[in-house]
């Protein structure tokens, strides 16, 4: 089995584990965008490598409808106070194309809130931001230079978000 955490923002990320080490896993891919040229360049989504970036996951899901290869954990958020209406439109945006993107292909998923997962997996430490950066280097050392940036904790919530959907199914 194969465990999918989307962190959906525009700076987030995917993460990819499997039930037991090898096969692989852990990996991570930062959300795909491109560059809109205008007045003003802009980043967008890319919903076509969005939607490349999952589809080696699907496995004979016509075939075998009963047989769960993935899991999708994609974490249910909301726009948040003092946040600009432009950038939660396009939060929004994302995590639509997400939903769309992973329905399409068949793959189940589960949407839990951001605090649902965290008191989960980080119920020992902090919930901030370098507290998920070091929960996930604790729990996939092997990943450790892909998630040593202050930038990096799309990356590491999008793995933890993984471990989140590989407990659930224990």
């Amino acid at each position: 089995m194969i465990y999918i955490g989307i962190d959906p923002g525009l700076d987030g990320a995917v993460g990819v584990i499997g039930e037991q080490a090898g096969n692989g896993c852990p990996r991570v891919f930062d959300t795909p965008t491109l560059t809109v040229e205008g007045e003003k360049s802009k980043r967008r989504y890319n919903t076509a490598a969005m939607a490349e970036l999952l589809r080696p996951y699907v496995q004979n899901v016509a075939q075998f409808p009963d047989v769960q290869n993935a899991l999708v954990i994609l974490e249910s958020v909301h726009s948040m106070p003092k946040q600009g209406v432009a950038s939660s439109f396009c939060f929004g945006q994302g995590l639509g194309m997400w939903q769309g993107i992973i329905a399409a292909l068949g793959l189940p998923l589960e949407m839990p809130s951001p605090q649902r997962w965290k008191k989960e997996i980080m119920a020992d430490q902090g919930r901030n931001k370098d507290a998920s950066r070091f929960k996930a280097i604790q729990l996939f050392p092997t990943l450790a230079t892909q998630l040593s940036r202050v930038k990096d904790d799309g990356r590491a919530e999008a793995l933890l978000m993984a471990e989140y959907g590989r407990r659930l199914r224990k």
